[in-house]
């Protein structure tokens, strides 16, 4: 069953969310170098991009993770099941759960006693997740939070004391450098107790032509993606960018399996956001994103330095991409 807010309260909700929209915008843009908060690609529209770069012929990830998912559906539940307990199964950053539909039609089918909590910071996303899954998933429990990751964690936990099975996929992990990506499973596992599990999903260090083209596709939608988030700022918090003027750059480092995403300013400009203007140099880049690859190894140094332990790994044909169960000791 969804949660619900009356309508003076989804108004305050959405005036708080705006102020701090554009408190870190300004934070953000006002910082040397500037900066964007890539949680804030995802309005309606960026939602739209974002499912159309899923499905173009570069974008692997999806693909990779989506086949370990169809193929190895039956032991990947079988190990979130376990003893066959009742448990909470928790969806960070849920999107339209297009793969974890997989897992969750395996789990009704096979009685598996679960309710889903599928978190995300898109409102648009919930509603939708709120609507169709009863519908195209007969049968399902199902309570939509919309809200930031570690206070909606929260939220779950006091809905119920049961067991949780937290999914972190589409190797959402790697929009984190990897010191912030260490203290995130840190800062998770302390939000989880003993015997709770993580199903996580991280994209492998590779070829790096590979990722490279994933994040810089000749169809530009990558850079459509990246550009929606100045428009959105033009939209909600009264900015003038004339999107024209930027220019999206990716590049990928395989050493560090650090690939980096920049929005680069093509003239001497100005930009005003409210009553704050914002100076461009010619050149000048705003630093948008990060897509952190691991090697398999490094994988289970992330799980074992967050306290939790290394169960299983699910890899795709090509290993490119991995999901990894960890249960927290």
């Amino acid at each position: 069953m969804a949660s619900t807010t009356t309508a003076a309260q989804q108004t305050t909700d959405n005036t708080l969310t705006d102020d701090q929209f554009y408190q870190d915008v300004i934070a953000g843009l006002t910082s040397t170098p500037k900066r964007l908060d890539s949680k804030y690609f995802y309005d309606a529209q960026g939602d739209k991009l974002f499912q159309e770069l899923m499905s173009c012929e570069e974008y692997y990830p999806t693909n990779c993770e989506m086949e370990i998912f169809t193929t190895q559906t039956a032991e990947i539940c079988k190990a979130i099941i376990a003893d066959g307990d009742a448990f909470d199964l928790i969806e960070l950053g849920a999107g339209d759960a297009t793969k974890s539909t997989r897992l969750l039609k395996y789990l009704i089918d096979n009685n598996a006693d679960f309710t889903y909590l599928p978190i995300d910071i898109s409102e648009n996303v919930i509603s939708y997740l709120n609507i169709t899954l009863p519908v195209t998933l007969p049968g399902i429990k199902i309570e939509g939070l919309n809200g930031e990751y570690f206070q909606m964690l929260k939220k779950a936990a006091a809905i119920s004391n049961r067991r949780k099975v937290v999914l972190f996929l589409g190797s959402n992990i790697g929009n984190m450098p990897v010191e912030a990506a260490k203290g995130f499973c840190e800062e998770l596992r302390n939000n989880l107790s003993a015997g709770d599990m993580l199903l996580i999903g991280i994209d492998l260090k590779k070829n790096p032509a590979t990722v490279l083209a994933a994040y810089n596709d000749k169809g530009g939608i990558t850079k459509r993606f990246n550009l929606n988030l100045l428009e959105r700022i033009n939209r909600e918090l009264g900015g003038d960018f004339n999107t024209s003027q930027f220019d999206h750059y990716a590049m990928y480092d395989p050493e560090t399996g650090s690939c980096k995403s920049y929005l680069i300013s093509l003239a001497d400009q100005e930009v005003n956001i409210g009553h704050q203007t914002i100076s461009f140099e010619r050149d000048e880049y705003i630093y948008m994103e990060i897509s952190q690859k691991y090697a398999a190894q490094e994988v289970n140094e992330l799980a074992t330095q967050a306290k939790f332990k290394p169960l299983n790994q699910f890899f795709d044909n090509k290993k490119w991409f991995v999901d990894a169960i960890w249960r927290a000791e």
